[in-house]
């Protein structure tokens, strides 16, 4: 008998608005989440802390834990510290190092997951992934999705500018990792996710066309939609294709590269993006997509986030070590340094330099 339909994870309850922290804990007992409101939350040392304040009088039952940042230590002494008391779920409250750390403690305990953004800089809110730093470096650990998500406008609004703006970044970044996808399926045949391409792609082209900016209710809401469903996405693929690829392989390599002059995640991706649209002959979505990251105030060369020419090719010449195995326009090129560095030209001149 044929597959008809199939089923994938997705959050039961996702309430993006202002004010939505003022239920979490009755929606959270309405949904049979936590009946009993013991909850095992995890914040930060700074903004959660306030946040603390705010939501500790509606839940009365919960154990606050403390995150320092996102390692694979400190998700593990969470794990280990949140095993001693007698949880219905995680809530995990904070940016994207707290979430993880959550991510990880939640599925190491087998407990379910409840995340509580505090910025829009990425779009891991809603992934199955949880990068967390190591020894080696930093790894990406497998995780369930959440079960509950909410995203409170009036929250998001407090944290600085620049994390919205690199969540903008990463949403637009979908629509050239699709491309490359797209590329790897035509070329060499690899399985491609119909629904998951088109949630991730649809994703940024929301954001990408919206006439609102940062502050405004509309737009933070599909910006906040768009993250999530690109999470989605990413657990229906049952990888990061999604949303990851020559974009994601320029900005690894600027990381690697740089360590300590690297952008935000959001500012390189976006760029890298740009580019990679470019590279593929395709002008006019590098043009709208430059015109989407100029409206919201993101870099779309490098020099604009402290990177020479030089530098930046070198980045993208280096760009396919960081994901072997992965298909690319990059790989598909497989262009020399003098090429890339050509293109990039090419590229400038299309976007123009800063003034």
């Amino acid at each position: 008998m044929p597959v008809l339909t199939r089923l994938f994870p997705s959050p039961i309850v996702m309430d993006i608005r202002a004010g939505a922290l003022d239920d979490l804990a009755g929606v959270l007992a309405d949904q049979r989440i936590s009946d009993s409101g013991r909850l095992a939350v995890a914040v930060s040392r700074g903004y959660g802390a306030q946040l603390r304040e705010r939501l500790a009088p509606a839940l009365p039952a919960a154990t606050w834990f403390e995150v320092g940042g996102g390692t694979l230590d400190e998700a593990v002494d969470l794990a280990d510290r949140m095993k001693s008391g007698d949880f219905d779920a995680v809530v995990g409250i904070g940016g994207g190092k707290i979430i993880d750390c959550a991510k990880y403690s939640a599925a190491r305990i087998g407990l379910p997951l409840v995340v509580v953004p505090t910025n829009l800089s990425h779009d891991g809110i809603c992934s199955p992934v949880s990068n967390l730093d190591n020894d080696a470096g930093r790894g990406s650990y497998g995780v369930p999705a959440p079960v509950a998500l909410f995203i409170d406008l009036d929250v998001i609004r407090e944290a600085p500018l620049r994390f919205v703006r690199s969540g903008i970044g990463d949403a637009l970044s979908n629509i050239s990792a699709v491309a490359d996808w797209e590329l790897d399926h035509r070329v060499n045949g690899e399985k491609i996710d119909g629904l998951a391409a088109a949630m991730a792609r649809q994703a940024g082209e929301a954001v990408l066309r919206h006439p609102g900016g940062c502050g405004d209710d509309g737009f933070l809401t599909v910006l906040s939609e768009g993250l999530v469903l690109t999470g989605i996405a990413m657990s229906i693929a049952g990888h990061t294709r999604p949303s990851s690829g020559a974009c994601h392989e320029i900005s690894h390599a600027l990381d690697l590269l740089y360590p300590r002059r690297a952008a935000a995640h959001g500012e390189q991706v976006g760029l890298g993006a740009a580019f990679a649209m470019y590279l593929r002959g395709d002008h006019d979505g590098s043009r709208l997509i430059v015109e989407g990251l100029r409206r919201h105030g993101l870099p779309v060369v490098a020099e604009e986030i402290g990177f020479g020419d030089e530098e930046f090719v070198r980045a993208v010449a280096f760009a396919p070590e960081t994901r072997p195995g992965r298909y690319t326009i990059l790989e598909h090129l497989g262009l020399s340094t003098e090429g890339i560095a050509e293109a990039y030209a090419g590229y400038v001149a299309a976007a123009g330099r800063p003034v």
